[in-house]
């Protein structure tokens, strides 16, 4: 099914201005939902929101938002006055500079749309998509949707036929921990170590990323035990594997055994197939079953 477009800007860099059409790139869709459902008759339950103070149900029209400044001490808005801070949408991606691609970390990565060509907008597309790949650069600029201000960065990628852009909206700094933040230990790396973990580096390189290669096992599994109780099929559930694996006691044999693609003897954390337990059932037999065995 052809994708529809969700909007449409324009890229302004200069006295340029490229028209374009504004694609999803990602598919929230795509996530497994569940409802939460009354356990006794299977209905499905309705969101109530309770006042704290006097434990009644508040209806939609008596709620209002606010900031809590201080434990426990609020100052309200009304719509009107959140409406007159939101950032007016100029439907437009302003550059503000260019800047190598690697020097982006993909930690500040966030949303990504897929850019096309509006109207008129065709050839000024190309030309930039064209020159930020010879560059080896992107854009970076601002962009103002829903009452909000976003940075943006736009990006050339190969679609098949030649050059296409994504614009990638961006995190603030505030929005990303310094990683000094974290814990680390300094620690020393031995050179036959260093050597050893290069040669498995090199051993499972890629030249490309591919990401079909990647499917989710979860959403699979998923998918059938739902299909499986639609058709009133029991659900068996495998026994539920250690938590945790053993110790690799010696860096160097585990680098080594690596390397010969054979898995350390303290590092297997699965147990052998033939002394897995059968999978247990997920409910017990009905009482009329288990009086028909007695009987």
């Amino acid at each position: 099914m052809a994708a529809r477009s969700i909007g449409s800007l324009s890229i302004s860099f200069g006295l340029v201005s490229i028209p374009v059409k504004l694609y999803s790139a990602t598919e929230a869709s795509r996530a497994i939902s569940f409802n939460l459902l009354h356990k006794a008759c299977g209905s499905r339950l309705k969101q109530q929101y309770l006042c704290a103070k006097e434990e009644i149900p508040v209806a939609r029209e008596d709620m209002v938002k606010g900031y809590e400044f201080a434990k426990d001490q609020y100052v309200m808005f009304t719509p009107e006055e959140l409406k007159a801070l939101e950032e007016a949408g100029t439907h437009a991606a302003d550059i503000t500079e260019f800047v190598p691609i690697e020097a982006v970390d993909p930690i500040f990565f966030d949303k990504a749309y897929y850019l096309a060509p509006d109207k008129g907008g065709t050839k000024p597309y190309s030309l930039l998509a064209k020159a930020l790949r010879e560059s080896d650069r992107c854009a970076i600029g601002r962009w103002a949707a829903r009452g909000k201000q976003y940075i943006v960065m736009i990006r050339p990628i190969a679609d098949g036929n030649g050059d296409a852009l994504v614009m990638q909206q961006l995190l603030y700094a505030a929005e990303v921990r310094a990683v000094k933040d974290i814990d680390i230990p300094k620690t020393d790396v031995k050179d036959v170590e260093l050597k050893l973990a290069k040669q498995l580096i090199d051993q499972q390189a890629s030249d490309k990323f591919d990401p079909s290669a990647y499917t989710d096992d979860v959403r699979t599994r998923i998918e059938a035990a739902v299909q499986k109780k639609v058709e009133g099929q029991e659900v068996t559930v495998a026994d539920e594997a250690p938590e945790g694996g053993a110790q690799v006691i010696d860096l160097m044999e585990a680098l080594r055994a690596s390397l010969e693609k054979k898995a350390p003897a303290k590092s297997q954390a699965e147990p052998r197939a033939e002394t897995r337990k059968p999978p247990k059932r997920a409910q017990a037999e009905p009482s009329a079953k288990k009086a028909a065995k007695r009987g």
